[in-house]
């Protein structure tokens, strides 16, 4: 099974709206740009949301029926890894394999001189095509990364193997993830984690770096924009030169976590993939669920209520709430508004501060990054707020479909 060039992540807490995100594919396609649609949820979602893989896969599938769509399509075990893989399994054809824990982590001696004997010839001036200036490689260096990297990339192996010998090798799409980490990944520390991978075979199909600059769930990209395109296209040209020198696929592409939302750097990523003609798997995570409410208080009556007693109820519990998403959100506790100043805002007063439109007057991007990590507050409503999702189904899902094709799609290829 290879992936095919272009695929986005539609993540979908909820999972009521899968063929809202379908339409926005479907429209793509008539522009002439074909995406993979993959739909993804993490254990640690579905451990809150109460779901299971099952519940992923149906759907899918029932979108895709619904929808007539004829492409491919998947379903991603996201950052999953050997203590939670058994349960996705059956249901699930693309697999996030979650390593970013185990970097740091050094691996036994003799693992370590074999990666280095069966790297030594890259020491000195590593030239890659396309890149200007070579990178200096240094004994030192290869055994700083080989310390800092081998052992995870071991335990993606492991994960790999026990996924391919349930599945069969062929019957899956394999992801490796180190995104959710402190320190961004250079492009020679690039090159040579795809050299274990090789090494360790896994053959693996996109992967997921850390990158320079934060990458906060929902919102815009904060960092240093040059630095990130120079770095984005290094990564570009590392895959390109890994594939032939590792026999790696040759589909491999990169794969933007928490992408969603990352306006000011999609039309860079959109240049340098159609200047080297490279693929992208894009994952907009929450986005979906972030829709929803904006559909809810445009419901206004009992749904605003609702809204609003989503956020009253999570800037309550903001501390527990934020805790396991520290790593990719930058909320200032400070400029949040008050739960009773929400509670006097209008219908479209809500909707433009949680609506990511930068550069309008009400959006408040500490306000939207909350409720992004605040779903565990409507889980906890269960029924209810699935009835007001359902009650106000078109107009849900209209911002569901607008937020994909015209925000994220339509920038990314210049549509």
């Amino acid at each position: 099974m290879k992936i095919e060039k272009y695929s986005f992540g539609l993540g979908d807490r909820f999972g009521q709206q899968g063929i809202y995100q379908l339409k926005a594919i479907l429209k793509a396609k008539e522009a002439g740009i074909n995406i993979t649609p993959v739909w993804n949820k993490s254990n640690r979602e579905h451990t809150i949301v109460h779901t299971e893989p099952d519940d992923v896969r149906t759907e899918a599938d029932n979108a895709v029926k619904k929808s007539g769509w004829q492409g491919q399509y998947l379903v991603d075990a996201d950052h999953i890894n050997l203590g939670n893989v058994e349960k996705y399994i059956k249901s699930s054809d693309f697999f996030t394999l979650d390593v970013a824990d185990y970097i740091g982590k050094v691996a036994a001696d003799d693992e370590i001189k074999k990666f280095l004997e069966l790297n030594r010839k890259y020491i000195g001036q590593l030239f890659i095509p396309g890149i200007d200036q070579p990178f200096n490689v240094t004994d030192s260096l290869l055994k700083k990364i080989a310390e800092k990297f081998l052992y995870a990339i071991k335990e993606a192996s492991k994960i790999y193997n026990f996924i391919a010998e349930r599945k069969g090798a062929d019957n899956f799409i394999p992801e490796v993830s180190m995104d959710e980490v402190n320190s961004p990944q250079t492009p020679v520390e690039m090159f040579f984690i795809l050299s274990a991978l090789a090494h360790y075979k896994v053959p693996v199909q996109t992967i997921a770096p850390k990158f320079t600059g934060r990458f906060n769930k929902g919102v815009d990209y904060a960092g240093d924009i040059k630095q990130f395109a120079r770095e984005f296209e290094e990564d570009l040209l590392v895959i390109d030169f890994a594939i032939k020198e590792f026999g790696l696929p040759k589909n491999l592409k990169l794969s933007v976590h928490s992408g969603s939302d990352k306006f000011s750097i999609y039309p860079i990523m959109g240049d340098l993939i159609k200047k080297h003609d490279k693929g992208i798997h894009v994952k907009t995570a929450g986005t979906t669920w972030l829709e929803e409410v904006i559909g809810l208080a445009l419901a206004d009556g009992e749904a605003l209520d609702l809204a609003k007693s989503i956020y009253a109820k999570a800037f309550d519990r903001r501390d527990e709430l934020c805790g396991p998403y520290a790593t990719v959100i930058d909320i200032d506790f400070d400029e949040l508004p008050s739960p009773d100043v929400v509670k006097t805002w209008s219908s479209e007063k809500f909707a433009n501060a949680l609506r990511h439109i930068p550069g309008h007057a009400d959006y408040d991007p500490n306000f939207r990054q909350l409720i992004h990590v605040g779903y565990k507050v409507a889980a906890e409503y269960g029924n209810i707020y699935i009835h007001h999702i359902n009650a106000n189904a078109d107009l849900v899902g209209q911002q569901v479909f607008e937020n994909i094709f015209n925000r994220h799609i339509a920038r990314l290829f210049a549509l």
